[in-house]
C-alpha cells in the first residue's frame, strides 16, 4: 500500500537502499527480538549484507547504517553529527546497546559480513541478520531485502503473490489505478487533475491537513538541503577527493545581474541539484526523490520554477508538482522498479526526470494526457543509463547526473507541451515496461556493483 508521502521520505545520505533502507531493517530486526522478548536473552547480533549491499556498502554507508539501526536509529529522525559521534563510540568501545537499551559486545569487522559473492534471487540488495543468546544459540534470524527507495521487504513479503495490479490493494480509494492509463481514464472521467486525483486517494489514508503538512515538510526539507549545499565546501568524504563545487557557483550566479535571465537557467539547474547530491554524499539529511542517489532533481526543478513573482517559495505550486510526481513514482514503483540495483541508474535518475518532468508539466498547465508524455519524455532518453559509482561512492557520476537529469526534465516538459496525445507514439506505461525489460537484461556489473563502466575504467585516488 503506497502513499506519495512514501515516495518522498525524508532521510539521510548517500543512499536510500544501502544507508536508508539497511537502517529501517536493522532497526525493524531489534524492535522484532524485543516484541517477542528476546531483546534481553540476546548476547550477540551479527549481520550478512550480501550482493549490492556488499559490493558498495562500504562507500554507500551501508556498514553505518546497519549500526545505527542495530541501536534505534530512525532515518528520518537521525541528526548526522549525532550518529557519526555514536559510531565513533562503538568502534572505540566495541560494544553497542541495541535499540538504545540492551548492550552487548559488538566488534563491526567481525559481525557484518561483507557477502558480495551471494546475489539473492529476490532482489540483490539482501541483509540477514542474526540474534543469538549467551550459549551461541540463535534465537531469531531474518533475511530482508532493500528495495530501493528506502523501501524495505521481507522475504515473504517478496514471495507472496500480488492480489492484482492496483497502487493500493489493502485501502479502498476513490479512484483506484495500476497503469498510467487507468489514471487517465480517471482523469477523463472525473475532470481532475492527476494531483487533485492523487490528494483525494490520499484522503483514505489520512486527514487532508495531514497529508498537505506532509507534502510541505517534504519541499521545505528539500529547501533546507539545498541552503546548506550551497554553503559547504570542502573535499566529499570516502577518498576521490571531489570537491564541493556547488557554493563556488551559486557565488557567481549571486553576483551577476543577469543571473535570472532565461539563458543562465541550466547553471541555476546544475547549481542547486549538485548542492543537494554533494549534501547526501557527505551523508547529510536528503528527501528520496524517489531515491538518495537521485534526490537533487526533483528539489532543484521545484527550486527555479515554484515560486512566486518576487522569488519566494509557493506553497501551493509545489504541492501540486509533488503530487502529480508522487503519482508518476508511484507507477513505476509498482510497475517495475527504482533499485539501482536492479535497473541500473535507469531506475534512479531515469524516474526522477520522468517524475520532475511530469511535475513540471503540471506546473505549466498541461492536461494529465501531456503529463504523461512529460513523464514519457523524460524516461524515454534515460533508458539504458547504468549505475557504476566510481569507488562505490554516490560521487561519480552521480553527482553531476543529477544536475543533467534536471535539465533534461525540463526539457521534456517542454516537449510534452507541444504534443497532443495523439501525437505521442509511446505511453508511459509502455515506457515504465520498457525500463523495466532493460533493467532485467543489463548486466550486473553496471547495477550497482562497481564492477564495470566508469567504476571499473577509472584510475582510483
Amino acid at each position: 500500500m503506497l502513499s506519495v508521502l512514501d515516495i518522498f521520505r525524508i532521510g539521510i545520505g548517500p543512499s536510500s537502499s544501502h544507508t536508508v533502507g539497511p537502517m529501517r531493517i536493522a532497526r525493524t530486526f531489534v524492535r522484532a527480538l524485543a516484541k517477542s522478548g528476546k531483546l534481553e536473552r540476546t548476547a550477540r547480533v551479527a549481520v550478512e549484507l550480501q550482493g549490492s549491499l556488499a559490493l558498495t556498502g562500504v562507500g554507500h554507508g551501508t556498514v553505518d547504517a546497519s549500526i545505527l539501526g542495530l541501536m534505534g536509529f530512525a532515518p528520518d529522525k537521525t541528526c548526522p553529527d549525532e550518529a557519526g559521534a555514536a559510531l565513533a563510540a562503538v568502534r572505540e568501545e566495541r560494544r553497542l546497546a541495541l535499540g538504545g537499551n540492551r548492550e552487548i559486545a559488538f566488534d563491526p569487522a567481525a559481525e557484518i559480513d561483507l557477502a558480495g559473492h551471494i546475489i539473492p534471487e529476490l532482489h540483490p540488495n539482501g541483509m540477514k541478520l542474526t540474534a543469538f543468546d549467551a550459549a551461541g544459540e540463535v534465537l531469531s534470524e531474518r533475511t530482508y531485502y532493500s528495495t530501493g527507495g528506502g523501501f524495505v521487504a521481507s522475504e515473504a513479503q517478496l514471495t507472496r503473490k500480488p492480489k492484482d495490479d492496483r497502487i493500493n490493494t489493502g485501502t479502498p480509494v476513490p479512484h483506484d489505478f495500476g497503469s498510467a492509463e487507468e489514471l487517465l481514464a480517471a482523469c477523463a472521467e472525473t475532470g481532475l487533475s492527476i494531483a487533485d486525483l492523487i490528494l483525494a486517494n490520499e484522503d483514505a489514508f489520512r486527514p487532508r491537513d495531514t497529508t498537505l503538512a506532509g507534502i510541505d515538510r517534504v519541499a521545505q526539507a528539500m529547501d533546507q538541503c539545498i541552503d546548506r549545499g550551497l554553503t559547504q565546501r570542502g573535499i566529499l568524504p570516502g577518498g576521490l577527493k571531489v570537491a564541493r563545487r556547488a557554493p563556488d557557483l551559486w557565488d557567481k550566479l549571486s553576483a551577476n545581474p543577469q543571473s535570472n535571465e532565461r539563458e543562465q537557467l541550466f547553471d541555476w539547474l546544475n547549481c542547486f541539484a549538485m548542492a543537494v547530491n554533494e549534501e547526501n554524499a557527505a551523508g547529510g539529511r536528503v528527501v528520496t526523490a524517489p531515491t538518495n542517489g537521485a534526490a537533487g532533481i526533483i528539489p532543484a526543478v521545484i527550486r527555479f520554477y515554484c515560486v512566486t513573482a518576487d522569488e519566494s517559495p509557493c506553497r501551493d505550486s509545489r504541492r501540486t508538482f509533488l503530487l502529480t510526481a508522487g503519482a508518476i513514482g508511484l507507477l513505476y514503483k509498482q510497475r517495475a522498479s527504482i533499485s539501482g540495483a536492479e535497473m541500473g541508474c535507469q531506475g534512479e535518475v531515469g524516474v526522477a526526470c520522468s517524475m520532475a518532468a511530469g511535475g513540471l508539466a503540471a506546473l505549466w498547465g498541461a492536461s494529465p494526457v501531456q503529463v504523461a508524455s512529460a513523464a514519457e519524455i523524460g524516461m524515454e532518453h534515460n533508458l539504458g543509463l547504468t549505475c557504476d559509482p566510481v569507488g562505490g561512492l554516490v560521487q561519480v557520476p552521480c553527482i553531476e547526473r543529477n544536475a543533467i537529469g534536471a535539465v533534461k526534465a525540463v526539457n521534456a516538459a517542454r516537449l510534452a507541451l507541444h504534443r497532443t496525445g495523439a501525437e505521442s507514439l509511446v505511453t508511459l506505461d509502455q515506457v515504465i515496461e520498457t525500463m523495466r525489460q532493460t533493467g532485467l537484461d543489463m548486466s550486473n556489473k553496471y547495477k550497482e556493483t562497481s564492477q564495470g563502466g566508469l567504476a571499473v575504467n577509472v584510475i582510483e585516488c
